[in-house]
């Protein structure tokens, strides 16, 4: 196997220091993650300058200049927002409450907690199953194989699970 070119081989060993730059300066481990991704993509589509002295120092500098342009389309945008908001008749972007209203996040609980109860009153394999499959996101295939047991039978599992815990439901 032939070595990596000179950018990508000093990006895969400075890959975590990358992110926890980029994190400090962002405030953002999700946003450090986006910028050294975005920065693997640029570099492997660029050639090194012939004059270059560091590759790290280069992925540094390649990686600051990613954020400022990530920061100024941020900027641009929100100058739009405002604008539009403006050109709306309104005083400015309302912000905009991410959460759910208070009776229906209630309503959700305990919503969630009757499944829980029934879920508890189904076979532990249909459970298991079921628990595997619907919370954890395993496929049915991996679900058999957790539990020892065969695709179809998972399938099975899941059915009567959800025939159990559908029937009648509460509004």
């Amino acid at each position: 196997m032939a070595d990596p070119p000179p950018l990508i081989a000093a990006y895969m060993r400075k890959r975590a220091d990358l992110v926890r730059f980029f994190t400090l300066r962002t405030g953002s481990a999700a946003t450090a993650e986006d910028l050294v991704q975005d920065l693997y993509v640029k570099i492997s589509d660029i050639v090194p300058p012939p004059d270059m002295r560091s590759a790290e120092a280069f992925l540094y500098r390649v990686g600051s200049n990613l954020m400022l342009d990530r920061n100024k389309a941020q900027r641009r945008q929100a100058a739009r927002d405002h604008a539009w908001s403006q050109a709306a008749g309104g005083d400015g972007p309302e912000p905009v409450d991410q959460e759910a209203p208070a009776d229906e996040a209630v309503a959700s609980r305990q919503r969630l907690e009757r499944l829980l109860a029934r879920l508890d009153r189904l076979p532990p394999s249909v459970a298991a199953a079921f628990r595997l499959h619907k919370f954890d996101g395993l496929s049915h295939s991996e679900v058999a194989e957790r539990l020892g047991v065969s695709r179809s039978s998972v399938e099975k599992y899941i059915m009567s699970a959800l025939r159990a815990l559908t029937a009648d439901e509460e509004p």
